[in-house]
């Protein structure tokens, strides 16, 4: 018989052929199912071929010998050196038919080969996996329409994970039905002629009885009439291709439900986990688990609700015709008799078991790039464990370990490895942080990308600073949250390029608002130096001289804005008030210029007397003086123009006022909300003086109760035209601060004695009053 050739035999449970004198066993199977695990396994045993060739990149075969020493799941990675975008995973399972396949060669001692299309081949081509998976068929969908069912994971789970046995000559038989007629695409082509090639190979090097596990909807392309060699030859010729390097990495069961890629469609990994583990009466073993999980969460779960929840499963099974009760039926009667119809304990048990949090491990053998393996050594020096889950860690800085946890931490998200996320630390003081760990199998690919910048962590992050601070499209704000990275990392060997860039930026850059911005991230670095005992030298210079320009250009920036331009400059003027709080008093570093204002504005379009001297009061202000009192003089100089947006106005006002600086705001106020003010801009000007609270209503009467009289002379047309902003003002405030406002304006209208004056209408009121005491007992006198 010739190569191109195969001969259908009768017998087996697998599909077998005939091809050039060998007996190839075709197993065809779903990619993470345990019923097909626990098949292939056996049909292994039974038919104890002398080589397995699996779905898989090929490139992998010198990895197959260290399964054993991995802990599923776990996955192939395969990249593309130097390329962050070309990379692709097969993820494996414990209940997964290839990973059985796996582990059986290995301690058989059989051959064990990927026989799918090369990883070099298949990375070269430039669509996206999820492009590629909307062009294939569903045959498992398919077929679940052909039997009545609107759901192909119930149907699956129904003739095949709940059988004893999987029919792999019956789903051989299906999947050419439904395949008939099917012109493959020219991936899927490719793909399954490179399958026929690695098979003829085998046979040619002498194999008489090869065993094949791959996707069900391949077995008819390998075991009907096989195209000739020379046609097979013809769809591989020109095919593109890259260098490709592929080891092992850690997956996780979260991961593996939402894969759009290799081996999709698993939506709850857990319960097939549990199906493949305990093939013994798994339902009432599901459901003893699940009341453990809610016991743990304090919840009161007996035994009886574990046999009644068995029960009910059973009867829900039997009631849909199903051969045994699957997650849908065991869900339900988790919810209806151990949860009692709470849909969070349910959403517990969804999280907790249907997905599950395992994180795989592979061994140290595993092949790594360095900075991989730095990683995991200073993760166990640490003791800091990669987990599925999320974790959430607190650390104060002022102990080494945590400190050197905080590092780490910092310079991995330099590396673009967001395994930690950086939260609200609890307490007010800087020593300590807050951090939310859980680790994803896409950061190991992370670490593979950038291991041409170091051989450890630390090195790369530098390396990496530099690279991001030589960046020419680096703006001014990504600069100064560079620098504040970088002692955050505390990677002091990096800071003297990124502040080098950093200077040259802010001294060309004459967009104040980009000042403003990159302000707030400076002056935080500045005082790390106390708290993390790290060097930040020329940081003080670099502040104060931003700070200045700030000063001078802030006039010109804050004219002729519309509404938009308004709120956004808020926010930087709200940054840089924030900022100058945390500055020390030190009076300006030597060598400083005499007038640190720089020229005047009066070439600028945009300058208005008012502008100018706003700045020649700023350039008068002392060399010395301490950023607070620079940053407070500027606002002043601003806050009298009649040419401000009145949220500007008003946020002026209220800074100014909290700093002790004003004492005539409620005369302010009381301009601002005059008649001949346009409602909208005093809608404004109330907004941007109460943004942050309105404590400040409830402890002056004065405020308050202009803010009242304004509000009650508006006509019906006006109020409805600023009611947009005041529920923005008003509805920033916090429940008790509305409630304390009410009550102030409630007890305006109360007497000398504290009595509410209020108008009652005694006839109306009098069947209430007599329903009243006929409650309690007493005839009204």
């Amino acid at each position: 018989m010739s190569d191109g050739e195969a001969r259908g035999v009768v017998g087996g449970r697998a599909s077998v052929v005939v091809v050039g004198g060998a007996s190839v066993s075709v197993l065809g199977v779903r990619h993470h199912g345990p019923g097909s695990a626990r098949a292939v396994r056996a049909e292994l045993e039974r038919l104890r071929p002398d080589a397995v060739l699996i779905e898989g990149p090929p490139e992998a075969d010198g990895l197959v010998a260290l399964a054993p020493e991995l802990e599923p799941p776990v996955a192939l990675l395969a990249h593309v050196p130097g390329v962050a975008d070309r990379a692709a995973f097969w993820p494996f399972a414990a209940f997964s038919p290839e990973w059985q396949a796996i582990l059986y060669g290995v301690s058989a001692g059989v051959p064990v080969r990927f026989c799918d299309l090369p990883a070099a081949h298949s990375l070269a081509d430039d669509r996206k996996e999820d492009e590629i998976s909307d062009m294939r068929a569903d045959p498992i969908g398919s077929l679940a329409a052909a039997a009545g069912y609107d759901d192909p994971e119930r149907w699956w789970e129904d003739v095949v994970e709940h059988r004893g046995d999987t029919p792999f000559e019956a789903i051989a038989e299906a999947m050419a039905t439904v395949r008939d007629g099917h012109v493959p695409d020219e991936r899927e082509a490719r793909r399954e002629a490179y399958m026929r090639k690695t098979l003829r190979a085998a046979v040619k090097q002498g194999f008489g009885r090869i065993a094949v596990i791959c996707g069900a909807w391949h077995v008819p392309a390998l075991t009907g009439p096989l195209p000739s060699v020379t046609a097979d030859n013809a769809v591989l010729r020109g095919l593109p291709k890259v260098k490709a390097e592929l080891t092992w990495v850690p997956w996780t069961y979260g991961r593996l439900a939402s894969w759009s890629g290799y081996g999709a469609g698993i939506t709850s990994p857990g319960w097939y986990h549990h199906l493949f583990a305990a093939p013994d009466r798994p339902v009432e073993r599901w459901l003893a688990e699940a009341a453990g999980v809610l016991r743990d969460e304090g919840l009161a779960v007996s035994s009886a609700h574990v046999i009644e929840s068995v029960r009910l499963a059973g009867s829900l099974a039997a009631l849909r015709g199903r051969p045994l009760a699957g997650l849908g039926e065991v869900t339900e009667a988790a919810r209806a008799v151990l949860c009692e119809g709470d849909d969070l304990a349910v959403e517990l048990i969804q999280r907790r078991m249907v997905v599950g949090d395992r994180l795989g491990h592979v061994s140290d053998g595993t092949p790594m790039v360095p900075l991989q393996r730095d990683l995991r050594d200073q993760q166990r020096r640490l003791k800091l464990k990669p987990e599925a889950l999320d974790r959430e860690i607190d650390l104060d800085l002022r102990k080494p370990l945590d400190l050197d946890r905080s590092h780490l931490l910092h310079r991995l998200r330099l590396l673009g490895v967001e395994w930690g996320t950086l939260g609200q630390a609890r307490g007010k003081g800087t020593f300590r942080e807050t951090w939310t760990l859980r680790w994803r199998p896409e950061h190991d690919l992370a670490l593979i990308e950038h291991a041409a910048l170091g051989t450890t962590v630390v090195a790369a992050a530098a390396r990496r600073a530099g690279d991001l601070a030589g960046a020419e499209t680096a703006a001014l704000a990504d600069l100064t949250s560079l620098v504040e990275l970088c002692l955050l990392a505390d990677l002091p060997e990096a800071l003297p390029e990124v502040l080098s860039a950093l200077s040259a930026k802010a001294a060309l850059d004459t967009d104040v608002t980009h000042l403003m911005a990159a302000l707030p991230a400076m002056v935080r670095a500045h005082r790390y130096g106390d708290v993390r005992a790290t060097s930040a030298a020329g940081l003080a210079v670099i502040v104060r001289s931003m700070l200045d320009r700030i000063c001078v250009g802030l006039p010109v920036a804050v004219t002729r804005l519309d509404d938009e331009a308004a709120a956004d400059l808020l926010k930087h003027v709200d940054g840089v008030r924030a900022a100058v709080a945390l500055l020390s008093e030190a009076p300006a570093a030597p060598g400083q210029d005499a007038d640190p204002a720089g020229p005047a504005p009066q070439d600028s379009e945009d300058a208005t007397p008012e502008a100018v001297r706003a700045h020649e009061g700023a350039g008068r202000a002392e060399a010395g003086a301490s950023p607070r009192s620079r940053w407070l003089v500027t606002l002043r100089g601003i806050s009298d123009r009649p040419d401000l947006h009145g949220l500007i106005e008003g946020r002026l006002t209220r800074i100014l006022l909290d700093c002790g600086e004003l004492g005539d705001a409620a005369d302010r106020m009381s301009r601002a909300m005059s008649r001949g003010q346009a409602p909208a801009r005093a809608a404004a000007w109330v907004e941007g003086f109460l943004a942050g609270g309105g404590l400040l209503l409830v402890h002056d009467p004065r405020l308050l109760a202009l803010v009242d009289g304004w509000l009650t002379g508006l006509s019906a047309d006006q109020f409805t035209d600023v009611l947009p902003l005041l529920r923005r003002t008003f509805g920033g405030f916090a429940v008790p601060e509305r409630r304390a406002i009410g009550e102030r304006l409630r007890s305006a209208g109360r007497g000398e004695e504290g009595h509410v004056e209020q108008d009652v209408d005694e006839r109306r009121a009098a069947p209430a009053v007599a329903t009243v005491l006929t409650i309690l007992g007493r005839a009204r006198e």
